[in-house]
């Protein structure tokens, strides 16, 4: 028996288990009764909205995981993939051209797929909560940028890649790891101001006391901006939020508009102390460096299996080529990303934790921070009960009842720093 099948089909069929045993656990652990620290902040319908949100999110997720895990194990099983492989090579385009088409057809059959899940997530389940505002003219637009995007930066780095792996032997990987490296903190400095403009209007903050005091906390803060802006993100979603972006001296600040409209001045520096506290303390540096390194084990690693006669023999293949090697290295990989992302959601968590714990301090007022917390909690139906295995596997930031609840040991321990 192929040992890359075996491990293949048990590595899918692991994370099938335990995505499904995650969101069993998630859903046994709501609660009915309202946490008392939200208590006067959640009204009893709206809490009993939110885990009605929380479980149709989950049936649907559950609903894409049965269609699209089955598929998989057929498409390897069946041998689709060296059919589809087999008719790219009968068109008798050169190797780069027929691996791009390999890929792409896969990303296509893929975005299709889940293509339904996404429509009835924006227009039934947001819609029937309150959230949506996206019109299906702006839906069909804003795919059609994504897919602009992916050919115009994700083709050519494709085809990059694979040139190197076809070409350079042992230092591929390196070639590659580089190169990758490279594009993704380009994107991350234009990002701010040539892609994300594609898809929502970004406006300065409007002069007035709550920009005075933005602009004063980051200077005592030594944090520089270029700018702090208002997006439209009522355009898609009456949902709230505010994130930080760029690097080095583009670095800016965006605030949903939904998020102004909503939330009073000392939350609204609260939330932003929380995303400034990220820089000055060295998140998105390890974050990123994280991310770099990430990337330099799945190059290297794939420089070691990628040219494996079992690996393309688990998949039925009639022929070894760098494009069906990427791909089903990808699935191989499939437990080593898990482990990796699950290492990223606790440091990503620990960093939440001390970027709390800045804002706490540096406004003096914690109090503002919780209240920040539990208007978005509210404003976003957000589920107040996760269970600990699916914060374990999916969380990138804390449940918001240990924020909250954290937070207000900041009231009895006004000198405590971030930790």
């Amino acid at each position: 028996m192929n040992i890359y099948l075996v491990v293949i089909l048990a590595a899918i069929l692991a994370a099938f288990a335990l995505e499904n045993l995650s969101r069993l656990l998630n859903a046994r652990n709501l609660s009915p009764e309202l946490p008392s620290e939200f208590r006067g902040v959640y009204d009893p319908d709206e809490y009993r909205r939110s885990q009605q949100y929380t479980r149709a999110n989950q049936k649907l997720s559950a609903l894409s995981d049965w269609l699209e895990t089955p598929l998989l194990i057929a498409a390897i099983v069946l041998g689709w993939f060296n059919v589809l492989d087999q008719w790219l090579l009968s068109l008798g385009l050169p190797e780069i051209a027929t691996g791009l088409l390999f890929m792409g057809t896969l990303a296509l059959v893929s975005g299709t797929l889940s293509l339904p899940f996404q429509v009835y997530n924006t227009f039934v389940i947001e819609e029937r909560f309150g959230f949506n505002r996206t019109t299906p003219a702006l839906f069909v637009k804003d795919r059609l940028k994504g897919l602009a995007l992916s050919m115009l930066i994700g083709a050519p780095l494709l085809a990059a890649l694979l040139w190197f792996f076809q070409t350079l032997g042992d230092w591929a990987w390196l070639a590659a790891w580089g190169l990758t490296t490279a594009v993704s903190l380009v994107l991350a400095a234009i990002g701010p101001t040539l892609i994300l403009p594609l898809f929502n209007k970004f406006t300065p903050l409007e002069p007035g006391p709550l920009r005075e005091r933005i602009e004063d906390f980051a200077h005592r803060q030594g944090f520089d901006l270029t700018g702090i802006f208002v997006m439209d993100g009522s355009r898609r979603s009456s949902k709230s939020n505010a994130f930080f972006t760029g690097l080095g001296k583009r670095k800016r600040i965006a605030l949903f508009d939904t998020l102004l409209s909503r939330h009073d001045n000392d939350e609204i520096l609260a939330v932003l102390a929380h995303e400034i506290g990220h820089s000055r303390l060295g998140h998105i540096k390890r974050m990123l460096a994280a991310s770099v390194l990430k990337t330099g084990l799945l190059f290297g690693l794939m420089q070691l299996f990628i040219a494996s006669p079992g690996l393309f023999a688990a998949f039925g293949m009639e022929r070894m080529s760098v494009h069906a090697g990427l791909v089903f290295f990808l699935i191989l990989y499939t437990p080593v990303s898990l482990v990796l992302s699950v290492l990223s959601g606790l440091l990503s968590r620990r960093h939440e934790r001390q970027a709390d714990a800045f804002a706490a301090t540096t406004t003096g007022k914690p109090e503002a921070m919780a209240r920040a917390l539990k208007k978005l909690s509210v404003d976003n139906l957000s589920n107040l009960t996760p269970h600990p295995v699916h914060v374990f596997l999916h969380y990138s930031h804390p449940p918001v009842l240990e924020r909250v609840r954290r937070l207000k040991s900041f009231r009895t321990k006004p000198g405590l720093t971030s930790s």
